[in-house]
């Protein structure tokens, strides 16, 4: 359960079944609460579990899952949504069944029991999912027999194999402490796990075959090791990350991607690409489609997933699509990926975990190797998307002969560079610190880039606001005048990201500017800079870089930092901030 707590956790519980009875116990909050109340050392052979993220009914006791039958023979856990449970549930009160929570989940346990009257337990269960609409990865339990039911619906699940037994999850990191054998559970399965095999269907019943593949993920990667929390564990990773995408995809003067699957001669006449993404993976494609328009000539157009599955895209064959999901697994994401697919437009999904469902679904895959990442504001996950994706934009201009060969082979040696100045950023960890210290009792923040920096102002509030819950507002600096300015006074804080490049001298302007209403201003600059950092209350400084394209990669840092040490000043929960969960699996 640990292991999926960055999920959700509003609210938690488990069923356990020893021979024919099955004992609950759940409680509205974390884990360690559920810890202090439970006896160590219980036998069971048999288990459900699970750690909620509100979408139907308050966290609360009462809708904690696991959730019942009218007789508590079966239990069930679920993710997702039921969009048609209120029709299920009134049909089940005619029926005379009672409810004892406000969840969606609740209509799953009272229809198998329903349909048991006249089914085995399996077909009972089958008939159930065939019922539901909406998203669900649903696991269940009964006392009359020694097995687990599954299903899986738009929402992740996977199987690991271990020697003691099975275990499923909707996470890796829930089942690499005990076993590196998965299986990844397709999208339409059901299935039944016994003692010692399982068996997997279709939703029309028929058997289909799977089989377990060894991951290379290791149990350090979900832990905390020495770090006092993941995200700064997951911070100090990220020089490793982008050393490791280089071997990856560099080879000598050459960018390899092996599983990109498009037709060079796509590549080469295309004419426009569209990203779709949510988050900070948005922020990761906004920064990319500022390099494709400036070294590939071409269109780019990007949009939020939840706006961009409900528009009317002139989509077609000859256009690309970039899906941007760290989990594979972002539902709004998915479903504009769908849209896509049905016009027939080319796929390429940029995401960090194989056999996800985006990477299922894609034509092709841009793999970002960040490894795990257990912290919910996402920190290494985002500067290995915007790596991946340079390299892409790079591979691109150089097949469509839009940039030269020297241009290239020097962005290639800057961004092999790019390990080497996180290591600087990060020596330089405890003055941010200090800075952060000073800047924490500010109530307001407004960030300010321009060009390709723009992206990084916005992932840059959303960092302070998502674990801090300090309101934060990310702008295009030429912006100010137009509105946020009214904003700025004593009281405020404003952060210019403001690295050396052809609209450097702009947002000094807007510096002057912000200085003029006696607003605090946090200024990140290059090392050797004067100009900026004369005017700024306080500076970060960043490696001098001969592009300023790469800046993103730099500036992402700070950023980070300067958002975790405000929330540990604050006493934040930095790795479960309120309301959120890791992977969005539902719209």
């Amino acid at each position: 359960m640990c292991g999926l707590e960055y999920r959700g956790y509003d609210s938690c519980g488990f069923a356990i079944k020893d021979n024919s009875k099955i004992g609950l116990k759940k409680t509205k909050g974390k884990i360690n609460l559920l810890k202090t109340t439970t006896r160590p050392g219980a036998y069971f052979t048999l288990g459900i579990a699970h750690t909620r993220w509100a979408t139907h009914g308050v966290p609360s006791f009462i809708n904690a899952h696991p959730h019942h039958d009218c007789k508590k023979k079966i239990f069930v856990v679920h993710n997702g949504i039921i969009e048609n449970y209120r029709e299920l549930k009134a049909y089940l009160k005619k029926k005379h069944h009672r409810f004892c929570s406000d969840t969606d989940t609740e209509v799953i346990p009272h229809l198998i029991e329903e349909f048991s009257k006249r089914h085995s337990f399996f077909e009972a269960f089958l008939k159930t999912v065939n019922m539901l609409k909406g998203s669900f990865a649903i696991s269940a339990i009964t006392s009359s027999e020694d097995a687990l039911f599954f299903a899986r619906k738009d929402s992740p699940l996977i199987m690991g194999v271990a020697k003691e037994g099975f275990i499923l999850a909707s996470d890796i990191p829930a089942i690499t402490p005990f076993t590196k054998n998965i299986v990844h559970i397709k999208d339409g399965w059901v299935g039944r796990i016994s003692r010692d095999k399982f068996e997997m269907f279709n939703f029309k019943g028929k058997k289909v075959r799977a089989a377990a593949e060894k991951t290379d993920i290791s149990l350090g990667a979900a832990t905390k090791q020495h770090y006092a929390h993941f995200m700064l564990k997951e911070i100090y990773e990220q020089p490793h990350v982008c050393a490791r995408l280089y071997s990856f995809y560099v080879h000598n003067t050459r960018i390899e991607f092996k599983d990109l699957n498009m037709d060079i001669k796509f590549l080469k006449s295309l004419k426009r690409i569209f990203i779709f993404a949510c988050g900070t993976a948005y922020h990761a494609g906004f920064v990319a489609k500022y390099f494709l328009e400036k070294i590939c000539d071409i269109e780019v157009e990007i949009d939020v997933s939840s706006e961009a599955r409900y528009r009317r895209f002139k989509l077609g064959p000859d256009d690309l699509v970039l899906a941007i999901s760290q989990s594979g697994e972002t539902a709004d994401t998915i479903a504009a990926l769908r849209e896509a697919k049905k016009r027939k437009a080319k796929i390429v999904g940029v995401c960090n975990v194989l056999g996800s469902t985006i990477t299922t679904e894609s034509d092709g895959l841009i793999y970002t190797l960040a490894g795990p990442e257990i912290g919910v504001a996402s920190t290494k996950a985002y500067t290995a998307q915007v790596f991946s994706l340079l390299l892409f934009s790079l591979h691109l201009a150089y097949l469509r002969k839009s940039i030269s060969t020297a241009f290239f082979k020097q962005c290639l040696s800057e961004l092999r560079s790019v390990s080497k100045h996180h290591k600087t950023i990060l020596k330089n960890a405890a003055s941010i610190k200090k800075i952060a210290k000073r800047f924490s009792r500010f109530g307001c923040f407004l960030f300010l880039g321009r060009g390709i920096n723009y992206p990084s102002a916005l992932e840059g509030a959303l960092k302070l606001k998502e674990i801090s819950y300090i309101p934060a507002e990310g702008y295009p600096a030429g912006e100010m005048k137009h509105g946020p300015i009214a904003l700025i006074d004593e009281y405020r804080a404003v952060v210019c990201i403001a690295p050396r490049g052809e609209l450097y001298s702009k947002i000094v302007s807007n510096i002057q500017e912000i200085k003029a209403r006696k607003a605090k201003v946090l200024a990140i600059v290059e090392e050797k800079d004067r100009e900026a950092q004369s005017l700024a209350d306080a500076a970060i400084h960043i490696p001098s870089t001969k592009y300023s394209q790469i800046s993103p990669l730099l500036v992402a840092l700070p950023l980070q930092l300067f958002a975790y040490f405000v929330a540990k000043n604050l006493g934040c929960e930095i790795d479960q901030p309120r309301n959120l969960a890791k992977s969005v699996t539902v719209e």
